[in-house]
């Protein structure tokens, strides 16, 4: 029998094995009820992933500040008698919202999880017999900077093409304003946006006004919560940014080619959901890939690259400088 001191010498050389086995970058922690998620690091960045509730991302930090909202009720999940909230932070799904079934092994669902090189991992759900696809994600956290790469793959594991798209869902913190740029050449929206009216079958608002939704030259600004949370857009930018109170700029940049088909009701590309700090402290960036043909076999794939930038949140009463923020996600968001 090993004495106490030989046993803990042992599982501390097997835990230094262990980790001499990951590569750069990448370490095993526990956050909240969560063993073993994979952490990626840089000397700035960390970006925490979760395989045991849907494969996301819980922590997305730049300096310590964590831009994603994470409910700290989620420390109840997997306990006994434990209430489960919904899965908070970086969310990743499939739509069109209104057309795919419920696909609670992709959404809530335990997922598997392996490093794949330096300062990457990949995310791997079980088949889904409802949507009829595998979903595997893989994240990738650049050397030096805040850039993570973010590719969802859907694969086609059942016997019919199937025809889901990307559909972005992460929560971010509260009290942030977001920024869409404008694409006036190719107008979809009247005022550039659309608002989701309440109750169970909404009805889309397609000349909605707000006291937080305002455009300035070429954009348009969210300022905070809105009549209706829901508000989509038809930019074909491929960026926005939400500028949070804690001086930092998430950034979020993907493809939106305009000749594609964008299946939502409205033919959105973007999506904000603001509610009320007291309905959930967070705001919803949803950036909406195109519709895909992926015949049986087949994956296809779209990619959300992240970035967190240095921006000062405006004082109370002032203004945004929108061309000053847009040069900086030109120059530092590539």
């Amino acid at each position: 029998m090993r004495s106490p001191l030989l046993a803990t010498l042992w599982f501390g050389f097997a835990a230094l094995a262990a980790a001499a086995d990951l590569p750069e970058g990448v370490r095993r922690v526990t956050v909240l009820n969560y063993p073993d998620c994979f952490e990626l690091s840089n000397a700035d960045t960390r970006v925490t992933l979760c395989h045991q509730v849907g494969g996301r991302v819980l922590e997305y930090a730049l300096q310590g500040k964590n831009a994603l909202y994470l409910d700290p009720r989620e420390i109840n999940w997997g306990t006994p008698g434990g209430l489960k909230t919904p899965p908070s932070a970086g969310r990743f799904d499939l739509g069109p919202e209104q057309i795919i079934p419920r696909r609670e092994k992709l959404w809530s669902g335990p997922w598997t999880a392996e490093a794949i090189g330096p300062r990457a991992v990949r995310l791997t759900s079980l088949p889904d017999e409802a949507t009829g696809v595998q979903l595997i994600r893989e994240f990738r956290l650049d050397a030096k900077t805040t850039h993570l790469s973010c590719e969802q793959i859907i694969r086609n594991v059942s016997r019919e093409t199937k025809h889901w798209s990307h559909w972005s869902r992460t929560f971010a913190v509260h009290g942030g304003i977001g920024v869409v740029p404008l694409t006036p050449e190719i107008p979809r929206f009247p005022h550039g946006f659309v608002m989701y009216g309440p109750g169970p079958d909404p009805a889309i608002l397609f000349r909605p006004t707000d006291p937080n939704v305002r455009r300035r030259g070429a954009f348009l600004e969210v300022l905070g919560p809105t009549r209706y949370p829901k508000l989509g857009f038809d930019s074909h930018a491929g960026w926005f940014a939400y500028v949070m109170p804690h001086h930092q700029a998430f950034v979020k940049r993907y493809a939106s080619p305009r000749d594609a088909v964008y299946p939502e009701v409205a033919g959105l590309t973007l999506c904000f959901w603001y509610p009320p700090a007291h309905v959930v402290p967070a705001c919803e960036l949803e950036p909406h890939g195109p519709r895909h043909e992926i015949p049986p076999g087949a994956s296809a794939s779209y990619t959300e690259h992240w970035y967190l930038l240095p921006h000062a949140f405006p004082t109370a009463g002032a203004p945004l400088d929108l061309d000053k923020l847009a040069a900086q996600v030109e120059r530092d968001a590539r």
